[in-house]
């Protein structure tokens, strides 16, 4: 009779096993579906002229216009300098708004006295600090990157407060009538229940780091993909814009990518 049980379980296992892959390569499917019947419709509608390709360009001009700035060796030169400065504003952001998160949950009275300023700055439009950050770090790939990690720093620490402050009560309550100190609760519980969190805010701050690294650009560089796009838009070379368009999303798309797969390690360690 255990036999039997065992064997029913194998197979329903199975089954649930083989149910879950054949979804998962559904939504794949369903995904891929969906972005070439957009390029192909695209590309009829200009071909057909009903929309005008030298406005809304054609996928076909992008690529004509992708393969020509690779075979200058202009594009990976500007990929490069684009990611780079994301890349960074994104690393200091996440480490700097975790820190200050931390700190924030330490010290209730700072947390009390600093709220309204980070209110007050998450509703501030960055992009009219541009004229001051130019003044403090130049036209380079500093300003751009301080431009990004403004932008994401914000959202970094509130996400990460948040995240901390949703511990549970009780069990704070446990560990600090078993003895434990405030660090140990912290090192024990707060960060470890807070993973997820940390996951969700790296995931947003990926496309905030995108949105302040090209801003930057926008304000002040001499490379990089957000150059390309207003040099483009300057000259009215629009299969140029449309062209740095599509590289930014497949970049913004691979870095959150690689950051889901940080998830898919950090939750198989943690079991």
């Amino acid at each position: 009779m255990k036999q039997s049980n065992d064997k029913n379980f194998s197979v329903n296992h199975a089954l649930f096993i083989k149910k879950h892959k054949q979804e998962k390569a559904m939504i794949i499917f369903a995904r891929i579906a969906i972005l070439i019947v957009f390029l192909g419709l695209w590309e009829l509608l200009a071909y057909l002229n009903v929309i005008d390709s030298f406005i809304t360009s054609s996928p076909s001009k992008v690529f004509v216009t992708l393969k020509d700035l690779f075979t200058e060796n202009n594009l990976l030169y500007h990929i490069g300098v684009t990611l780079s400065e994301t890349l960074l504003g994104f690393l200091i952001a996440v480490f700097l708004g975790s820190a200050i998160a931390l700190a924030l949950w330490w010290s209730e009275r700072l947390r009390l006295i600093l709220e309204p300023y980070i209110i007050v700055l998450n509703s501030l439009p960055k992009i009219a600090l541009g004229p001051i950050i130019i003044v403090w770090f130049g036209s380079g790939s500093k300003a751009i990157v301080f431009m990004a990690v403004l932008i994401g720093i914000i959202v970094a620490i509130m996400t990460m407060l948040n995240g901390f402050l949703e511990t549970d009560k009780n069990k704070i309550l446990l560990l600090k009538s078993m003895g434990a100190t405030k660090l140990q609760i912290l090192l024990k519980l707060v960060i470890p229940g807070s993973l997820s969190s940390f996951i969700s805010m790296m995931k947003i701050s990926v496309g905030m780091a995108w949105i302040g690294s090209i801003m930057g650009e926008y304000l002040v560089s001499k490379a990089g993909l957000g150059y390309l796009i207003v040099y483009g838009g300057q000259v009215f070379k629009l299969n140029l814009v449309m062209a740095s368009t599509f590289v930014l999303c497949i970049l913004a798309a691979l870095m959150y990518f690689a950051v889901s797969l940080l998830e898919k390690f950090l939750i198989k360690h943690r079991q």
